[in-house]
């Protein structure tokens, strides 16, 4: 492992290698195939499971692994460095965990959170609708009493592992006076009558990661409620803080592949006698694409060190998301040009990775977001 993760434990680093290694070997070579086929990424989060990684993100008491947050950013990137659809899935998963462990009750931890952590139980976060996207008090779901118990109504969209899932964190409205503070959130397992999933949406990239519209009319016990009513917001809030970190995980995998790739292409590719890497031209351009991923992975790396303490981390989150995003898209496009007619091509993963990459800027919070919570915590002093 390179040196820039000294800062990782000798079992973090000895984890890492050994899913570098599941990665290419079983995961990787499928990633070509997933993207023509556009299948769901059933086989892959398997043989992640085995590797301990459907509960990196929780603590040991839970199941989980009990990493720090710097290595499940690290593990996180080579998954994505390996297939993006998996990585995709594998963090949708991690949103609806977060979900539990940061709002759920005992008891509600006891039942998911080490049935989520083997893969026996496959998670999905169910917050976007289909106008309220960016800002969730515009959200139409809505919980009601009935009975000794809920009725869940209304409709989601986007919601990536959705149509899989074994259980479904699902965000509603229980006091529409109150904004924000009326949100609250519902753990609804596979089969619930009433949860309807429609087809999968015909996506540009990360086609194996399938994102699906939900239909919503359940009647749902008492104890399907997150947490205490009205705390809804406030664990997406956090939850989210720890998505766009992984986001930008994500990106850094993925970027990290494209110029991986594109460097490959410099050093094999002839021209007039000599490599395409001896052009000053393209050495420029590798440079800076370098340049632009250590940026990146730097911020993300802080960002991971705030959750690690325990603070709140959102602006370091936004910060970290919006970079990876855009540095990455940057990267990816630069590796395509350096790769002429061929990165045009799907005879070589640049087109695939562009394309996947996309998407970054704008779920878990567009660019636009991430701008104006920075510049929230900018004007607040």
């Amino acid at each position: 492992m390179s040196d820039r993760w000294h800062m990782l434990g000798d079992e973090e680093r000895l984890f890492c290698d050994l899913l570098e290694r599941i990665v290419a070997e079983r995961i990787a070579p499928d990633a070509a195939r997933t993207d023509e086929t556009s299948a769901f990424v059933h086989g892959q989060l398997r043989v992640l499971a085995e590797a301990g990684m459907l509960g990196a993100n929780l603590p040991e008491a839970h199941g989980g692994s009990g990493i720090s947050a710097p290595a499940l950013l690290r593990a996180v990137e080579i998954v994505a460095g390996g297939c993006g659809s998996t990585a995709s899935a594998l963090t949708a998963h991690y949103l609806a965990t977060d979900s539990i462990l940061i709002g759920g009750t005992g008891a509600q931890r006891a039942e998911w959170l080490p049935r989520a952590a083997t893969g026996e139980a496959l998670g999905a976060f169910a917050l976007t609708e289909p106008t309220a996207g960016s800002d969730p008090a515009d959200m139409k779901t809505r919980a009601t009493r009935e009975g000794d118990g809920w009725r869940l109504k209304g409709a989601k969209c986007f919601i990536s592992n959705g149509g899989v899932a074994d259980f479904l964190v699902v965000f509603a409205v229980t006091d529409p006076a109150a904004r924000h503070r009326g949100i609250s959130a519902f753990i609804l397992p596979r089969g619930t009558p009433g949860l309807e999933a429609g087809p999968p949406e015909r996506t540009m990239g990360l086609k194996g990661g399938h994102v699906f519209p939900l239909t919503l009319d359940c009647h749902l016990p008492a104890d399907a409620l997150l947490g205490g009513e009205g705390t809804g917001f406030r664990t997406a809030m956090k939850v989210l803080d720890n998505g766009r970190v992984e986001v930008a995980a994500q990106c850094l995998g993925l970027a990290q592949a494209a110029l991986d790739a594109a460097v490959t292409y410099a050093q094999e590719r002839v021209i007039g006698g000599e490599a395409l890497g001896a052009k000053q031209g393209i050495r420029w351009m590798l440079a800076d694409m370098a340049l632009e991923l250590q940026a990146a992975r730097l911020m993300a790396l802080e960002a991971a060190r705030q959750r690690d303490l325990g603070i709140r981390f959102s602006e370091a989150a936004a910060m970290a998301k919006l970079k990876a995003s855009e540095a990455a898209d940057m990267v990816a496009d630069t590796a395509l040009q350096i790769h002429g007619g061929y990165g045009y091509t799907r005879d070589f993963p640049i087109e695939r990775i562009t394309r996947d990459l996309r998407i970054m800027r704008i779920y878990e919070g567009s660019s636009e977001i991430q701008r104006n919570i920075i510049a929230g915590h900018l004007l607040a002093h």
